[in-house]
């Protein structure tokens, strides 16, 4: 069953930073290419950070927030509070940037980037190869394009990936019906172990956002079948009827 990787979807030509550029190029790269961050690279392409315009927006705030502090006398800064203070004073990507940066690999799935990006609330991803090299960057707008696809698009991957070459059912044995992303499955498999796998094949689908599982069996093989009884016959052990 083919299932869509981080490599199919993500951007490969990536704007990008490094540890020296000036904070100010960094909101000019932004605002030029019109997008909302952008990974911060040392000179071998390894990842370092990332900058995003939510830090931007925050060391605004923070300087802004410092000047009226001084105005004040104010007791000694927690730890966090010295964290903030120099990232309102951050002049460079390096010092801006939001470390350790969360980076994934192109053979990923895409359903795995989309919930590294929820956990972490997030909205872009390096993407690295297997020396954590550079190669693309995975934003929630790419992912956004495998859940886009039509019903009848998931409708027909399931009968043919799942239903068909997974499970090797004959044609019309389960009946499938995608609506607004969310797939149900009605009709009789063969043991009753064939539906939880069934259901899941179903759920790795792009695009499945839900599975209604509406299936029978025909063989229970959930009990293993129990060893007869033996009594003795005539110096015999033979099975009770």
């Amino acid at each position: 069953m083919k299932t869509r990787k981080i490599g199919d979807v993500m951007t490969r030509e990536v704007i990008e930073a490094h540890r020296e550029t000036p904070s100010k190029d960094v909101a000019q790269l932004l605002d030029r290419y019109r997008i909302s961050g952008l990974p911060v690279v040392d000179p071998d392409d390894k990842v370092l950070g990332v900058v995003s315009e939510t830090d931007l927006m925050r060391r605004q705030a923070d300087q802004a927030e410092g000047y009226q502090g001084r105005r004040f006398r104010l007791p000694a800064l927690s730890r966090s509070a010295r964290a903030k203070a120099a990232k309102a004073r951050a002049v460079t990507a390096g010092q801006l940037m939001s470390t350790p940066a969360i980076t994934v690999h192109p053979e990923q799935r895409v359903v795995d980037a989309a919930r590294i990006m929820e956990r972490h609330h997030i909205e872009r991803l390096p993407v690295v190869d297997e020396e954590d090299r550079l190669i693309g960057i995975a934003t929630r707008r790419d992912l956004l394009r495998v859940f886009l696809r039509t019903d009848e698009e998931i409708r027909t991957e399931v009968i043919d990936e799942v239903l068909t070459r997974a499970m090797c059912l004959p044609p019309g044995t389960v009946i499938v019906t995608v609506h607004d992303g969310m797939a149900t499955l009605e009709g009789q498999v063969e043991r009753s172990s064939d539906i939880p796998i069934t259901v899941t094949l179903a759920w790795q689908v792009d695009g499945v956002i839900g599975v209604v599982s509406r299936l029978t069996f025909r063989t229970d093989d959930s009990h293993p079948p129990k060893e007869p009884t033996l009594h003795m016959i005539n110096g015999e052990w033979l099975p009770r009827l």
